[in-house]
């Protein structure tokens, strides 16, 4: 009896340690709630990474965004967005969505994060010429880069980066921006023990 009663007490130990863990993430302190949030309708929940391929902190959220995008409910829609905050930033981004168009977004993400931090490449975020050769060095079509680059569709894709980046107040990155109302900073899993707690959090204010 006394043993059964041990059990109980600790299994309810347990239980409230971990409901005290999520109620640990704090509004100001773990994440930063919008002032005039976006209204994203449906019913599936919006999660979205800014980044750049320059920066050291993205490239260490990166595996941990990775590793939760595979696991991520599939009431959750997930969506990279290079930030183009300056005209540095602008020529991964456009680099990003030129690819993106070709279908190769998955083939080269990791591998330019890599070249850029792991190799010390970084001339090669440097200007589109040095970008379309990298590129075309992993296979892709230096052409068909090139006139996407500049194209219609990828600038479209830009101007709604600038803009969602306004919307959201980023002034850096990483930044992940959970269904428009929600920004969650750092480079670390916690980011992504955050974004649950807040894809939970949405899932009860869409009640």
């Amino acid at each position: 009896m006394k043993y059964a009663l041990k059990l109980a007490t600790l299994t309810a130990a347990i239980a409230f340690a971990g409901h005290a863990f999520a109620a640990d993430f704090v509004e100001g302190k773990d994440y930063q709630k919008l002032a005039n949030p976006e209204n994203i309708a449906g019913d599936v929940i919006v999660v979205r990474e800014f980044f750049w391929y320059g920066c050291p902190h993205c490239y260490a959220l990166e595996p941990h965004m990775q590793a939760w995008a595979k696991t991520r409910d599939k009431d959750v829609a997930f969506f990279r967005t290079p930030a183009a905050l300056n005209p540095v930033w602008e020529v991964t981004a456009r680099g990003f969505y030129a690819v993106q168009q070709m279908g190769l977004e998955n083939k080269t993400h990791q591998a330019l994060f890599d070249a850029v931090h792991k190799d010390g490449q970084r001339s090669i975020i440097a200007n589109q010429e040095n970008l379309a050769n990298w590129y075309a060095e992993q296979g892709v079509d230096k052409a068909k880069f090139n006139n996407f680059y500049n194209s219609f569709p990828v600038s479209t894709k830009i101007e709604r980066s600038k803009k969602g980046a306004m919307r959201y107040q980023l002034t850096g990155v990483p930044a992940v921006v959970v269904h428009g109302k929600y920004v969650v900073n750092g480079e670390d899993k916690k980011v992504t023990e955050v974004v649950d707690f807040l894809i939970n959090k949405i899932r009860e204010e869409k009640k």
